[in-house]
């Protein structure tokens, strides 16, 4: 038996009392599709495009690029990895300037900075031959230490974390030891959407004589990160889930002020280069954030977050957070009343404090549900085992959207069980 009218009715209301009184509500309009009825529950995976970036990219086409050709790059495009990483430093991840640089994809970014953290502390410590990892990090970020491991003479110490949690201050005590060289771990777990307690990790990992690396691809322009505060050494995310940078953005990089000299990053471009017209003999590195670049800067790539950046500024990170914790609660409250009646769990943290800007539902039929779904133009994502992805987005997700979408997996639920 399907949800009753009556059911569907009363939570559309909430979602309508929520919508009126959320002081976001008019960003929603600024992003393209908001306006049509599909629901859309994957923006922890790829965020709606504004608006305004659709008549951007056009303009940079005929003027910037068309228009100005080689000399864009004197004007502005060699700068511009290090503007708009400042930007999004002081946004999104409580940065100071001069530490954050956009660039390569996540993956060479990472592979960037967990190779030079590994060999400084190694270099210093030769017994130092340990990377601390969780076995349910993101694929990349697991793959990517091994062959580190495996380039370097290194070993990997594994954590053990449950499917629907993360990894806590307990565990990572009881990982590191005398030998471990780095650390990387994922701010916000990109199954269970479980926050870490980066600060307090960050100290234990600073305890241990350990440099620590942290994923924020699910943390950032999602939830607040203060990196100066927490005294983060070295962190990488990517810019097309919650900051909109559309298919395959670039990354970004943020290092330490107290690292930057201090570390040789393994993949040595002209872009990296102290004079980057030189065209010397040798590889001098750059000063500061400059040497943790390789190549040309994928400046088309960038565009899309010279319109998210401002907007995320204007409006704070502190009240999309509060936007995401009630849109997520939201979601959890429709899945206890009409899904857990049909077997649904929820494998994400409860506690609201507890858990970043997505939610995962746990059923054996969820592969079937999310592809019926997106043939009903209501899209979440599936990841093993048996978990349907809603990622919700604060700037362009609605609560009616939600409502919505929830409903919407209740029938679906409904017709095949």
């Amino acid at each position: 038996m399907s949800l009753d009218r009556a059911e569907i009715e009363d939570a559309r209301a909430a979602a309508s009392a929520l919508d009126a009184s959320d002081p976001l509500r008019s960003c929603r309009d600024l992003f393209v599709g908001t306006q049509t009825p599909l629901v859309y529950f994957d923006g922890n995976s790829l965020g709606r495009p504004l608006r305004a970036t659709a008549d951007a990219l056009g303009s940079f086409v005929r003027d910037d690029w068309g228009g100005r050709l080689i000399r864009g790059w004197d004007e502005q495009w060699m700068d511009l990895p290090f503007t708009l990483g400042d930007q999004l430093g002081r946004a999104a991840l409580g940065a100071a300037a001069g530490q954050t640089v956009i660039g390569d994809s996540t993956t060479v970014l990472l592979y960037k900075l967990l190779r030079a953290a590994f060999d400084h502390v190694h270099g210093q410590d030769p017994r130092r031959v340990e990377i601390v990892v969780d076995r349910d990090n993101f694929p990349t970020d697991r793959f990517l230490v091994e062959g580190i491991a495996r380039e370097r003479g290194g070993r990997l110490r594994w954590i053990d974390t449950p499917l629907d949690g993360g990894v806590t201050a307990s565990d990572l005590s009881s990982a590191v030891t005398d030998q471990t060289a780095i650390v990387l771990l994922s701010h916000v777990a990109y199954r269970s959407g479980h926050m870490a307690d980066a600060a307090a990790l960050t100290a234990i990992a600073h305890d241990a004589g350990a440099l620590i690396v942290w994923d924020l691809c699910h943390s950032a322009g999602s939830v607040p990160v203060h990196a100066d505060a927490w005294n983060l050494d070295l962190a990488v995310g990517c810019t097309y889930k919650y900051l909109n940078g559309g298919p395959g953005s670039p990354a970004f990089a943020y290092v330490a002020a107290r690292l930057q000299d201090a570390l040789a990053q393994p993949i040595q471009g002209w872009m990296g280069a102290a004079d980057v017209f030189a065209m010397g003999p040798s590889y001098l590195p750059g000063r500061g954030m400059r040497r943790f670049l390789s190549g040309t800067p994928p400046i088309t790539g960038m565009l899309a977050l010279r319109d998210t950046l401002p907007l995320l500024e204007r409006v704070g990170i502190t009240a999309v957070r509060a936007k995401s914790i009630a849109l997520t609660s939201f979601a959890v409250r429709l899945s206890d009343t009409w899904l857990a009646p049909l077997g649904v769990t929820l494998a994400s943290p409860r506690d609201a404090a507890a858990r970043g800007g997505h939610v995962t539902l746990s059923h054996p039929a969820m592969r079937e549900v999310t592809a019926r779904l997106w043939q009903r133009d209501v899209i979440p994502d599936y990841r093993e085992p048996g978990g349907l992805r809603i990622g919700l987005s604060p700037l362009s997700t609605s609560f009616a959207e939600v409502a919505d979408g929830m409903a919407a997996v209740a029938d679906v639920l409904h017709a095949i069980s």
